[in-house]
């Protein structure tokens, strides 16, 4: 040591601060970007979510049996909903940026009742409307479980006893539990989602890093940038002759213009409820609907949890999910008045789109909000957009819905991951919420019917449904084990990050949750929130 000096001291590294609101977001829920850039990143959104809106309806209404016409109509319809329940869910209801789309939970009991046998012995296009009106009934019957529990305020008390921990598996798995719509779709026509995939990969995070610019163009707009250069190049193998002599399924999936949706589709139609005629209702579809939307409802509690989170907000208090969940299930009743033939619930894609994008503002998604309707009753114009390839869409959830799963595994900031508590609910709630609803799936895909499997079809899907989601599993195994295993260790409320949340458990506990979620319109007043 030169001059008999004392050793430098080594530098201990030190972990990460966690921190309750993300950082790095360029505007927040309460921030909104420039006009000419809030228009652009809404109309991102809009076509993000085009996906899940064409693809529910192009696979359930030919088994109806509808036509192309049938088909537009119902894809008009769903957008013209998910309009209106996104403008409510942000302005009365969680007053996130969330927006509310059509859903995947859905479609096995809508399914069921198109198989109904009393629908057998009709013709098409009459069964359409026949088989539309039961799952009308159906709907709205099964939206007054979430308008219960979402507005007595009973959902609030479930959401209390939430920690960190047992909200790593449920938000990561609402994204990535989608896997299957991901990479599946694009190896469909991997000749146009395997480019998509790789150019918005580029746009969003390779370009912004390699041009320094202030104004995030590339990274911002990385949807519309891949989404408009391989949709012109899909056309182009489309008119230049290259699906002619290919089979009947590879055309659907990669041409741009075998959806029929754009001769389908009127010039101008407003939808309006009851259009397809008076709901009809049974007993045991209507319970089998309901359990659907049980399941929605604890998936887009973690989409609420994810939107929080990529909007720079604090936690969702259990009061303002309680009353999100109670606007949701509104907008399932407006779902079976208007007949979409699914239900509403967080799209989570559009979630995975505010961490691309950076962009968390409320208005942005009320824009977005604005272009689903505009486009919904402008049906031509509509249906331009509709008829992109669904492998373009299926490499754009490859990002979007990782993003989500990302930002689940992101809680754990707040948990002991040396406590073998923590490592025993964690690993095994993840795991079981992979393996059973793999096991659901895969049983049915091979003997075309799930395990429980009786003459009676809704209690089949009573029992099957809840079990092929991904998330709901994983969520229910962790959030008995964590509220039952060793919880009265003092010890324990740490390593599981509950003391983390104490401050959001009533909403005047932290003063940020009035800013991010108080009512417009001072009606506080008048709905206060505990």
């Amino acid at each position: 040591m030169a001059g008999g000096g004392a050793p430098a001291k080594v530098e201990e590294p030190t972990p990460h601060p966690p921190k309750d609101q993300l950082l790095g977001i360029s505007y927040c829920i309460t921030s909104p970007p420039p006009w000419p850039e809030a228009i652009l990143l809404g109309f991102q959104h809009f076509l993000v979510m085009l996906g899940t809106s064409v693809l529910i309806p192009a696979a359930l209404v030919p088994q109806m049996g509808g036509g192309n016409e049938e088909k537009a109509k119902v894809i008009q319809t769903l957008l013209f909903v998910a309009g209106i329940n996104t403008l409510n869910q942000t302005l009365f209801g969680t007053r996130l940026p969330a927006v509310i789309g059509g859903s995947y939970t859905f479609v096995a009991p809508t399914i069921s009742i198109i198989l109904a046998g009393r629908y057998n012995n009709i013709g098409d296009p009459i069964r359409f409307k026949r088989t539309m009106r039961g799952i009308q009934g159906a709907l709205i019957v099964a939206s007054t479980l979430q308008i219960v529990l979402g507005f007595s305020g009973l959902w609030r008390n479930v959401v209390r006893f939430l920690s960190p921990l047992s909200a790593v598996p449920l938000v990561a798995l609402v994204g990535f539990g989608l896997y299957e719509l991901g990479f599946p779709g694009v190896a469909k026509c991997i000749e146009i989602g395997l480019p998509e995939l790789i150019l918005l990969v580029i746009f969003s995070q390779y370009i912004p890093h390699a041009i320094h610019s202030v104004r995030h163009v590339f990274d911002r707009f990385a949807v519309i940038f891949a989404v408009a250069i391989v949709w012109i190049y899909a056309h182009l193998l489309t008119v230049g002759g290259a699906y002619n002599d290919s089979p009947p399924r590879t055309q659907a999936t990669c041409r741009t213009d075998r959806a029929g949706l754009i001769d389908g589709a009127p010039w101008v139609r407003i939808p309006y409820p009851f259009q397809w005629g008076s709901p009809s209702f049974d007993a045991g579809e209507a319970f089998a609907m309901m359990m659907a939307t049980f399941v929605a409802l604890v998936e887009s509690t973690g989409g609420f949890i994810a939107i929080s989170r990529y909007a720079s907000a604090t936690y969702v208090p259990p009061s303002i999910q309680s009353r999100g969940i109670g606007w949701q299930g509104i907008g399932i009743l407006i779902s079976g008045l208007f007949g979409t033939a699914t239900g509403s619930s967080v799209s989570i894609e559009n979630a995975g789109l505010l961490g691309l994008t950076r962009v968390g503002s409320r208005r942005v998604v009320q824009i977005a909000a604005g272009f689903m309707i505009f486009f919904s009753i402008l049906g031509k114009f509509g249906a331009v957009f509709a008829s992109i390839p669904g492998s373009i869409f299926a490499a754009i959830y490859c990002l979007l819905f990782a993003y989500v799963g990302s930002v689940g595994l992101s809680f754990l900031q707040f948990c002991n991951l040396n406590s073998f508590r923590t490592k025993f609910i964690l690993g095994f709630s993840i795991f079981l919420g992979l393996s059973i609803p793999q096991y659901f799936n895969e049983y049915t895909a091979i003997k075309g019917y799930g395990p429980v499997h009786t003459d009676q079809r809704w209690f089949n899907d009573l029992v099957n449904v809840p079990f092929q989601s991904e998330a709901f599993v994983a969520v229910l195994v962790a959030y008995v084990l964590d509220n039952t295993l060793h919880r009265r260790d003092g010890a324990v409320r740490k390593d599981r990050g509950k003391h983390w949340w104490d401050r959001f458990r009533s909403f005047k506990g932290d003063s940020r949750s009035e800013e991010f979620y108080s009512l417009p319109f001072n009606l506080n007043k008048y709905f206060p929130s505990v």
